[in-house]
C-alpha cells in the first residue's frame, strides 16, 4: 500500500475581495509548495474551509489543484460534508481525477452514534471512489471521538480501499495502537504540527498540517535532525515552531494562517463567515509575530 510520506500541506482555499473562490491563486500556492519541498496536499479540509464551500466550488478547487500540481504533488481530496448526498457527489467527482486519495471527516451535526455507524458511513463513501485510497479524518472538531483502533479493525473487513487515518489528535497512545493494528498495514499520517517530534518518535512517516504551507523548510529540518538523533537541534527548531504557533492560537488558526501566506507574497484573502476575518492591523501583527518567530531564515530566498 502506498503511503503519504514527508510533509503534506493542508492549503488554504483562496478567496477574492467579494468572497468568491480565487482559483488562479491555487497555481501560486502549488508552485510555492513544490519549491519548499512539500510532497503533497490535503485539500478542502479544515484549513481549506471545505465545509464553508459549495459542492460546485469544491469541484472547481479540486480540478484546479490537479492541474496546478503538475504531477509533482500527491493530492488527497477531503470530500466530507454535512449531507451524505453532497459527500457522495464530491467523492464520485474525485474518482474521475488524477489524485491519490479521498478523505472524510464525520458529519458534525447529525453524527454517527457508534463505531459501527461510523464504519457504515465510511463504507458508503469509500465505495464512491473505489480506485482511490480512502482516509478517515480523525479530528476533535467533528465532535465524533471513537477509538480509532477499533474503527480500523472493523473497517478493515468492509472497506477494501481503506488506506488509513488522517490523525489530527494528540493522543499518542491511540496513534501507536493505530500504527500497529492489522499487521501495521495502515497509513496514519500525523496531523498536529506542534507535536511533530512526538509523532516521529512513535513512528510517523508522514505529516499533514497547515503550517507546512508557509514554514515547510523549518519542519523538514526538524525531521532531519530527529532522524540524525540530534535532539538539541530538534529542541532549538521547536522553539521557532512554538513561536509561529502562538499567533495562530491568539488570532485563530485559519484566519492567522491565511495572513501568514503574505510572508511569501501570496494573498489568499479572508476566511468565510462564521470565521472572523482579521483587520488590516491584525494581519500586520500576525506577519510581524511570524517573522519574529525566526522560521523565515530557514526558507530559501526566491530567485527571479
Amino acid at each position: 500500500m502506498q503511503k503519504l510520506t514527508g510533509l503534506i500541506a493542508a492549503p488554504h482555499t483562496p478567496f477574492g475581495k467579494n468572497g468568491e473562490v480565487n482559483l488562479p491563486v491555487i497555481d501560486q500556492i502549488a508552485n510555492h509548495l513544490i519549491a519548499q519541498g512539500v510532497n503533497g496536499v490535503y485539500i478542502c479540509g479544515t484549513t481549506g474551509e471545505g465545509l464553508n464551500c459549495s459542492v460546485v466550488e469544491r469541484k472547481a478547487v479540486a480540478e484546479r489543484w490537479v492541474a496546478a500540481g503538475k504531477g509533482k504533488l500527491s493530492i488527497t481530496i477531503h470530500t466530507g460534508a454535512l449531507s451524505i448526498v453532497d459527500t457522495l457527489e464530491l467523492t464520485k467527482h474525485a474518482e474521475t481525477l488524477d489524485i491519490f486519495a479521498t478523505s472524510v471527516i464525520a458529519p458534525c451535526f447529525f453524527k454517527p452514534g457508534s463505531v459501527d455507524e461510523l464504519v457504515d458511513y465510511c463504507v458508503t463513501v469509500a465505495a464512491a471512489a473505489p480506485t482511490k485510497g480512502f482516509y478517515y479524518y480523525h479530528s476533535g472538531m467533528s465532535g465524533v471521538m471513537f477509538d480509532m483502533e477499533e474503527f480500523l479493525i472493523k473497517a478493515d473487513k468492509v472497506i477494501p480501499n481503506l488506506s488509513g487515518i488522517k490523525f489530527n489528535h494528540s493522543d499518542l497512545y491511540e496513534y501507536q495502537r493505530c500504527k500497529r493494528v492489522c499487521d501495521e498495514k495502515f497509513d496514519i499520517p500525523f496531523g498536529v504540527d506542534e507535536f511533530l517530534p512526538g509523532g516521529l518518535a512513535v513512528g510517523a512517516i508522514g505529516a499533514v498540517g497547515s503550517t507546512y504551507n508557509y514554514a515547510a523548510p523549518l519542519y523538514l529540518e526538524v525531521i532531519e535532525a530527529f532522524n540524525d538523533g540530534d535532539q538539541e537541534t530538534v529542541a532549538a527548531l521547536m522553539d521557532k515552531v512554538i513561536g509561529l504557533i502562538r499567533p495562530l492560537v491568539e488570532y485563530g488558526g485559519v484566519a492567522a494562517g491565511k495572513a501568514a501566506m503574505l510572508l511569501h507574497g501570496i494573498d489568499v484573502g479572508d476566511p468565510r463567515r462564521p470565521i472572523r476575518a482579521l483587520s488590516a492591523e491584525d494581519k500586520e501583527s500576525v506577519v510581524a509575530k511570524m517573522k519574529a518567530a525566526g522560521f523565515m531564515e530557514h526558507v530559501p530566498a526566491k530567485h527571479s
